[in-house]
């Protein structure tokens, strides 16, 4: 039979495995914008350009390079510390997660 008890702790460990399929999400999308911004700090360091293009909503506003290159180490620099941070929460729910298997196995087997 299962209480009241086991239906709150099934709950919170359900939430638990959602929040760490979001931090996941998170930190993939992270990663691709990530890798975007690789590129396009490349892309600026190869160029000889002093001036380069920047798409801002649906439209593109010349930038000076240096300005560009700053700007994109500054969001890499941000997007760094965004995902440390989502490690962080990732590391602890997996632990709660960990912490909680065995009393839900426990609930299994009754």
């Amino acid at each position: 039979m299962v209480t009241e008890e086991d239906k709150k702790f099934l709950g919170q460990f359900q939430a638990y495995q959602q929040q760490l399929q979001s931090i996941m999400i998170q930190k993939e999308n992270l990663k691709l914008q990530m890798f975007e911004i690789e590129k396009a700090l490349e892309e600026l360091e190869a160029s000889k350009e002093k001036e380069a293009y920047k798409i801002t909503g649906s439209i593109m506003i010349k930038k000076n390079s240096i300005d560009l290159k700053n700007e994109l180490k500054e969001k890499k620099d941000s997007f760094d510390v965004r995902t440390k941070t989502l490690e962080k929460a990732e590391e602890r729910i997996t632990t709660k997660l960990k912490d909680m298997e065995p009393k839900l196995r426990e609930m299994i087997k009754e």
